[in-house]
């Protein structure tokens, strides 16, 4: 199989061992969990959950970009929230991304995420042809 490791400067770089993303037989790319975190500045943005899935949407946006893909190419996604008490704000926004169609999603929470994050976003993306 195919194997192409995806780093862009447009999302945060890796906080650990592994990758921004992984396009698998040039048809699907799989995006390492997405923090709300500011590219540039590598800290989470202020604003709370609603700010953060924003940004952890926008940083997707980026990796999926790199690989040749797009959020409308996207087919299943996983939020991690640190409160799942927080789901209809990280959903507000996230239904501005995904208003007709949106990919298959899980939610989980009560996740300690890293930095102190209140978000999570990860994904796996079709490649179209």
């Amino acid at each position: 199989m195919a194997r192409e490791v995806i780093k862009t400067t447009g999302a945060p770089p890796a906080l650990a061992a592994y990758s921004q993303g992984i396009v698998a037989s040039g048809k699907f790319v799989f995006a390492a969990g997405q923090l709300g975190l500011d590219p540039e500045s590598k800290q989470l943005v202020e604003g709370g959950v609603e700010a953060q899935t924003e940004r952890a949407i926008l940083n997707l946006k980026a990796v999926l970009e790199a690989a040749g893909s797009s959020l409308e190419n996207i087919v299943k996604v996983t939020v991690f929230l640190h409160n799942i008490a927080d789901f209809s704000a990280m959903n507000s926004v996230y239904i501005r991304y995904f208003p007709a169609n949106p990919p298959a999603r899980s939610a989980f929470g009560g996740n300690d995420l890293p930095l102190g994050g209140l978000v999570e976003i990860e994904c796996i993306a079709v490649v179209p042809e």
